[in-house]
């Protein structure tokens, strides 16, 4: 599957997520089970368009992992554990929170990937971002700085994906508070700071489209 996706796709840098490049943007988890929350997942729908993104489901919240992951990864921080799944094919948009971000694929997939540290003036270039294959049962820690959005299918059938935050994480703000920064006009959710490509949804609804260069779209046919 990598080598024909890598081939598919010369316009970006691809990579494996077990590559020496991924670890400037995070690391493979390995001695933790994500086996039960796999398992969950198995009833969690693909919608037949777009994404479906559910911060905080209590399935997954009951798996015997969470309190663990809780207590040791987290340094005993309350988190959230959700997911993602969909049809993603394009960047349109990229995210950051402050804190890491646990990504376990439930599917093969693939995550587009750049560092905060190369934002200017709120401004991106889609240059930056490299590709990542995700093999099924794979869990990546994805670190505070790595941009990062919503995974991209690599089969027809759409992808699944789990996601754990710390708690509260991408639920609405109940206000908006004032930018004293630059930085600040990049808030879109709780803990989610977001940059935009002009092209995506976010950006129709009025998050900073600072993303310039291609809408990368990631081909796996």
């Amino acid at each position: 599957m990598y080598s024909q996706l890598k081939a598919l796709n010369p316009h970006i840098d691809f990579y494996n997520v077990s590559d020496d490049a991924f670890k400037q943007y995070g690391k493979v988890i390995k001695n933790y089970n994500f086996t039960e929350l796999i398992s969950i997942m198995k009833d969690k729908e693909i919608p037949a368009e777009g994404n479906k993104y559910v911060a905080c489901d209590p399935d997954l919240m009951q798996a015997k992992e969470v309190a663990k992951l809780s207590r040791i990864f987290y340094g005993n921080m309350p988190i959230q554990v959700g997911f993602c799944n969909g049809n993603s094919s394009k960047l349109n948009a990229l995210e950051y929170h402050k804190g890491s971000e646990i990504d376990v694929a439930v599917t093969d997939m693939v995550l587009l990937l750049s560092d905060v540290r190369l934002i200017e003036n709120n401004t991106l270039s889609s240059g930056t971002v490299k590709a990542f294959y995700v093999p099924a049962g794979t869990a990546c820690e994805l670190y505070g700085t790595t941009l990062h959005y919503a995974p991209c299918k690599v089969s027809d059938d759409g992808y699944k994906s789990i996601v754990v935050l710390p708690d509260s994480t991408n639920i609405n703000l109940s206000e908006m508070p004032e930018p004293v920064d630059e930085e600040d006009f990049l808030l879109w959710r709780q803990n989610k700071w977001l940059i935009a490509h002009p092209e995506s949804t976010p950006a129709a609804n009025g998050a900073v489209a600072g993303i310039t260069g291609e809408n990368i779209e990631v081909f796996y046919k």
